[in-house]
């Protein structure tokens, strides 16, 4: 077991994917909460909201492969009063059903969960089409859009309690597979638009959001021991991102390296990005994630290592921008 991690949460999501824990979570939540409606399109198991479907036959609701009809129903239901959680691949809910998403549910500005599963690069194996390295440019250019990207299992779980009562659509996009826990406790405060204070630091800082920001955090705790102190930061909102934290880094260490399992283009860099240039601050910066090109098909760890955005590559990152500002 993990130094510093209860045995309770250890044991609780050690083992469980973040589609697990967000279909367990949501079926709690719906337990003292009517309103809550579960929709997908054929993909119930895959998405992990088959646990709802279990649990509450009658508040959920198949479509098949029409996930277009599904976000104009989601919508319905919140303009009913209800509290729709649409479970779908990143791929679809991103693209697919672009145009609804926009007109059905960002204009309106109805509370529409639509929590986007196989994101990134994390359904490796299936293929460039199944992959989604562009959800975060996509979603974030629509007006009333809030955009969560989860660390890890624990996060998830406290993004779904938190999305319940947050007004407007929201965005959260989670991966396929059993991810290693970035955290070890629930209670840091979780807040969606605000970033988490991963690791202190002075020398440089890492702004990393989903499966990025365990293996920053390893970076960090490795420089450490050569008297390196880097600032890691979960920037787990990327709309409205954190604009004082992003702000403070770039002033307090000099250097901001972002990581994103997504395309450098529209993502966290480019949110990041725009913070900077709008404050006016010159900084030393880069991007860490999947260069502007289609992934290549392959197990994710090693898609991961492929793009830079796992241990290796942030560390490799890290110290070339550190002999840079000249603290190496």
């Amino acid at each position: 077991m993990a130094e510093g991690i209860s045995y309770t949460v250890y044991e609780l999501y050690k083992d469980l994917t973040q589609t697990e824990v967000y279909g367990q979570t949501l079926v709690e939540l719906a337990k003292k909460d009517e309103r809550i409606v579960a929709l997908t399109a054929d993909l119930a198991r895959s998405t992990k909201i088959g646990v709802f479907f279990d649990a509450f036959p009658e508040r959920a609701f198949n479509f098949g492969v029409a996930e277009q009809n599904m976000m104009a129903a989601a919508a319905g239901f919140a303009i009913s009063g209800k509290l729709p959680y649409v479970s779908t691949f990143a791929v679809f809910a991103s693209m697919r059903t672009a145009e609804f998403v926009r007109t059905d549910i960002a204009y309106p500005n109805l509370p529409v969960r639509i929590i986007a599963t196989h994101a990134g690069v994390s359904f490796g194996q299936a293929g460039t089409t199944h992959h989604c390295t562009e959800d975060l440019g996509i979603l974030r250019t629509m007006a009333n859009m809030t955009i969560v990207v989860p660390a890890d299992s624990i996060e998830t779980a406290q993004f779904v309690k938190a999305s319940v009562d947050w007004p407007g659509p929201l965005y959260c996009r989670i991966g396929r597979g059993l991810e290693p826990l970035a955290y070890m406790e629930e209670d840091y405060g979780f807040r969606i638009g605000k970033s988490v204070l991963m690791r202190e630091g002075q020398d440089l800082t890492v702004i990393a959001c989903g499966v990025a920001v365990l293996p920053a955090c390893e970076v960090a705790d490795e420089l450490a021991g050569e008297g390196i102190s880097l600032r890691v930061i979960n920037m787990h909102t990327i709309k409205p991102i954190d604009r004082e934290a992003i702000i403070a880094a770039a002033e307090e260490t000099g250097g901001i390296i972002t990581v994103e399992e997504h395309n450098i283009i529209g993502g966290l860099g480019s949110a990041v990005a725009e913070v900077l240039a709008e404050e006016g601050i010159a900084t030393k910066f880069k991007r860490l994630g999947i260069p502007d090109v289609y992934s290549v098909i392959g197990y994710p760890e090693d898609l991961y290592h492929r793009y830079g955005i796992d241990y290796e590559g942030i560390l490799k990152a890290v110290k070339e921008m550190l002999e840079m500002k000249g603290v190496r």
